[in-house]
């Protein structure tokens, strides 16, 4: 097994990632954010992760990218547990994907650069970046804007442009923190329409953090997070279903 292969293990493995008794302290321990967290993401979850503000659940995600470390305990992909900088730097690149609140895009580039630049180390050549980056932001409605810069579109667009952008590689793993925080109701309505299309995907699985209920109400599985730690991990897909099928039940 090539362990420096950032999608070693058996592709059908039931667990995608795990975390193991993972704490995350800040100031010399004055501050825990997470605390002895245990979690498993199946293959094709669809969870929300819910909580008040500063309960921990920005900070559960970006341990979940790599973006951030624990300070105890370790997070495993595919059953091998990733180590180093390096390990998160590759599955960032090829197997997750992920959504921010502010966008996180370059002001200075159009969108469809924007999206380009997740393709670069791919060994793509220019012509076939541009014609992914064209496709992906079709599929998100953004084809006629794509040459704008994104300085000029509205906070939808370019949370859209965002969207495409995580989906460049073909994530196996995509994690949305907040995604429709910073929208206007109808933008926010059609983000999270996007997001759930993914599901058609059988592959994909989705992490969804929000401080939204309804939004979380519509993910087969949800987290409840309370200063720091899982106070509840609750088998939605009942409710999921209803949702999704129209009924006010």
């Amino acid at each position: 097994m090539d362990k420096d292969n950032p999608d070693f293990g058996s592709e059908k493995a039931a667990t995608l990632m795990a975390l193991r008794e993972v704490s995350r302290i800040h100031d010399g321990g004055a501050i825990a954010a997470l605390r002895n967290i245990d979690l498993e993401i199946k293959a094709g979850d669809c969870v929300a992760i819910v909580g008040a503000s500063g309960s921990g659940k920005s900070s559960l995600v970006n341990l979940m990218c790599g973006i951030d470390y624990p300070s105890t305990g370790s997070v495993h992909w595919k059953g091998q547990k990733v180590r180093r900088q390096a390990e998160w730097a590759r599955l960032r690149r090829t197997s997750i994907g992920i959504v921010f609140q502010e966008f996180n895009l370059i002001p200075t580039l159009t969108a469809v650069e924007n999206v380009e630049l997740a393709l670069f180390g791919r060994g793509l050549s220019s012509s076939r970046r541009l014609a992914r980056a064209s496709i992906l932001l079709d599929r998100v409605g953004l084809e006629p804007r794509m040459h704008s810069r994104v300085t000029t579109l509205s906070g939808g667009e370019r949370q859209r442009v965002a969207i495409a952008r995580a989906l460049a590689n073909e994530p196996t793993l995509l994690l949305a923190d907040e995604p429709t925080g910073s929208l206007d109701s109808a933008n926010a309505t059609l983000v999270a329409e996007l997001l759930f299309k993914l599901r058609e995907n059988p592959k994909m699985t989705i992490v969804l953090v929000t401080h939204n209920e309804a939004l979380a109400a519509r993910c087969p599985r949800l987290l409840r997070i309370k200063d720091g730690s899982i106070a509840a991990d609750v088998d939605n897909t009942r409710a999921a279903s209803l949702i999704a099928g129209g009924s006010t039940a």
